[in-house]
């Protein structure tokens, strides 16, 4: 699937399945939350906490594409193609740090 079909499908979703989209404030608190949980399993299990008995069924999988998900959504709401927006985001950072990472000391 391609992004612009993931913004195509979300949309269809929404719109028969989701009835409408929540407005754009809620989708951002959404998307935190959906964060939250993404950072609550990679502190848990890549990182010094651990799992509580019932943190022991996550998806880390799932819980990333519930991102996408939402973000997928601010995207549609506000009218940006994330293809697009994706390609100038990497052309920006290869301009910019076309020198940055390789004379980075901490990265040899």
């Amino acid at each position: 699937m391609t992004i612009k079909e993931a913004q195509e499908t979300v949309d269809r979703w929404i719109n028969t399945t989701g009835i409408r989209y929540f407005n754009e404030l809620t989708n951002t608190a959404i998307l935190m939350e959906e964060v939250g949980e993404v950072a609550r399993i990679m502190a848990r299990k890549y990182g010094e906490q651990s799992f509580k008995k019932s943190d022991e069924e996550v998806n880390l999988a799932d819980e990333m594409a519930d991102v996408m998900f939402v973000l997928i959504c601010l995207a549609n709401q506000t009218g940006i193609n994330l293809t697009e927006a994706l390609e100038n985001n990497l052309k920006k950072k290869s301009i910019r740090d076309a020198d940055r990472h390789k004379n980075n000391e901490k990265l040899k």
